[in-house]
């Protein structure tokens, strides 16, 4: 893979860093550097605070906008054929099928192999209406316009766009069909400084979970979400006691293993984003798009 273009990371500092020096924020927020890499950052001015060079020792203050200008380099592979998959177009409307693997957005080492690149070589104005994790398969929805955007945005905050999700997980559920209503939020990862996990202080969650086929230590399960919180579903049915076959993240309780060093791009998992519904933006007419899972999410009688 040839260079990329490098990327503009930018952040704005919140009450809780107020007053912490620039490199010690640096160090402990972002673990993936260590902190001798990120003062070798600063000391060659890339590091900005409301777009001028800063010290090591420059105190943060709320509202300030951090940036950091990381130089180009060689993005990690990505499995899958570029050519993207179309489910459903329109003028108002664009809904892809994402491989597994391939990140929906820029991040962790990313930025043009990525899900949003490619759709926005198709359409430059696109926009995504939600994400999926990369190890997530499965339908992207974009709005083409921004009146499409804002009335998707509406129906989202109103819930009146569904979701559904295929996933193997393991154990043996007392019942086939379940409810888990899990708070998600923010817990401390030692590389990453946090990940969404299943905790008391986090968001209202709700997973209703369904079982399809039952496979002796594992069982395929259709999960239909109500909120779109980061991670829910792997979250939800491993709080539930069933976590997903090969999660290398959450464990039973919905939390992370201690002192695990896993974090949410791992592979191993199987997830896939089978059908979004929703009202569409310009008529108002029900819109449901649909997507063929993988033959491992898919019930044994229609291999």
């Amino acid at each position: 893979m040839p260079l990329n273009e490098g990327h503009e990371y930018r952040e704005q500092i919140g009450p809780t860093a107020a007053g912490r020096t620039l490199l010690d924020y640096l160090s402990a927020r972002y673990g993936h550097s260590s902190r001798e890499e990120w003062r070798s950052r600063i000391a060659e001015g890339r590091v900005l605070l409301g777009g001028a060079p800063a010290l090591p020792e420059t105190p943060l203050h709320a509202g300030q906008v951090l940036t950091w200008l990381r130089p180009a380099w060689t993005e990690p592979d990505v499995p899958g054929d570029a050519a993207l998959v179309v489910l459903y177009e329109d003028d108002e409307l664009l809904a892809v099928d994402k491989p597994a693997g391939l990140p929906t957005l820029p991040g962790a080492g990313y930025v043009t192999q990525t899900l949003l690149a490619r759709v926005r070589e198709r359409d430059a104005g696109a926009s995504p209406v939600h994400r999926l994790g990369r190890w997530t398969s499965g339908i992207v929805l974009f709005a083409r316009t921004p009146g499409a955007a804002a009335d998707l945005s509406r129906q989202h905050r109103a819930g009146t766009i569904t979701k559904s999700y295929r996933a193997l997980a393991t154990g043996a559920p007392h019942s086939d069909a379940f409810t888990v209503r899990e708070r998600i939020g923010p817990v401390p990862h030692p590389l990453l400084g946090r990940v969404h996990a299943a905790t008391p202080s986090g968001r209202a969650a709700t997973t209703h979970v369904e079982v399809l086929e039952r496979r002796g230590v594992v069982f395929l399960a259709r999960a239909r979400i109500e909120t779109g919180r980061p991670h829910q579903i792997r979250i939800h049915l491993a709080a539930a006691g069933h976590p997903l076959a090969g999660d290398p993240l959450y464990l039973a309780g919905g939390i992370p293993a201690p002192g695990s060093c896993a974090v949410p791009g791992d592979p191993g998992y199987h997830l896939h984003a089978e059908e979004l519904g929703c009202d569409h933006p310009r008529t108002g007419a029900p819109l449901s798009i649909r997507s063929l899972p993988p033959p491992v999410l898919r019930t044994l009688q229609a291999l």
